[in-house]
């Protein structure tokens, strides 16, 4: 059975984010690790995949500023979304050459079936805490049902997404988890966004991976109430294991994991009901 180490990070700004998967994607490459799932927050951010349009930052460069948001282009598929405190971002470093397909008939993942999992192990999440959530087809991403009319519309959207949040129909269905992944030499980077106690007034700012029909939702919103992120981390490290057919090993930290320091001085692990005291952590 393979093994995916699992390294709770906290809060961590998006430029420190990129510079360590770099760091962990060479050292897969090179074999020098193996599979790796950070789980950590991002200080606030919008940040534009390779196929991401501009026209969907609806907010101007003043008002991000004014909210405290930055503002990154990367390497990852899809379009514009955010990232922010009360949202889980997990980032897989792992080699698809390891993991089979569904039919055992190759031993390598693709593409489209690697983002097929990730979107299982949020689903599966989702329902550990009796949030129904699905696929849409011919969209990537987790979605919560069509007869949930209290999910999140900005007041930067349209009147279009406006109305048709409003419909009892599939118009209704609100997106509660992003992804967007990268894979170079079957290594992958990036991947998803939960989100959980997010402040979904931070998708005013954009028009949420381009689409305008559907408003974003958080698990939250749809149970009334604020989720501990820590109990939502060991869900997600139980359904890795399930969907991936891996063992998930908790590490303490980087250094822990590798043996050496990657140049990224590590805090120690916290609870992530404590990642807002710890804004002033310094990373390099």
């Amino acid at each position: 059975m393979n093994l995916i180490s699992l390294v709770q990070l906290g809060t961590v700004d998006y430029a420190t984010g990129l510079r360590l998967q770099q760091q962990l994607v060479d050292l897969r490459k090179a074999e020098k690790i193996g599979d790796v799932l950070l789980l950590l927050e991002h200080k606030p951010v919008v940040t534009l995949g390779r196929n991401a349009r501009a026209a969907n930052v609806v907010a101007s460069p003043e008002l991000l500023a004014q909210r405290g948001v930055e503002l990154f282009e990367c390497d990852r598929g899809g379009d514009v979304t955010f990232h922010g405190p009360g949202q889980i971002v997990g980032y897989p470093i792992f080699d698809l050459r390891g993991f089979a397909t569904p039919d055992g008939k190759r031993k390598t993942l693709g593409a489209v079936e690697f983002v097929r999992r990730l979107e299982e192990v949020l689903i599966r999440t989702c329902a550990d805490f009796a949030i129904p959530a699905k696929r849409v087809p011919g969209l990537t991403g987790v979605w919560t049902g069509a007869d949930n009319k209290d999910a999140h519309v900005g007041t930067a959207a349209s009147a279009v997404r406006r109305s048709e949040a409003s419909l009892p129909n599939d118009a209704a269905e609100a997106k509660i988890a992003a992804i967007g992944v990268h894979i170079s030499r079957f290594v992958t980077s990036h991947g998803f966004a939960l989100n959980v106690n997010t402040d979904l007034s931070f998708f005013d700012l954009i028009i949420p991976c381009g689409i305008t029909s559907k408003p974003v939702t958080s698990m939250q919103q749809e149970l009334g109430k604020p989720l501990d992120l820590n109990a939502v981390a060991e869900s997600i490290s139980r359904n890795f294991g399930t969907v991936f057919s891996c063992q998930m090993l908790w590490v303490e930290t980087l250094d822990a994991l590798l043996g050496r320091t990657v140049g990224v001085p590590m805090q120690p692990p916290a609870k992530f009901r404590q990642i807002h005291k710890e804004d002033d952590t310094t990373w390099a």
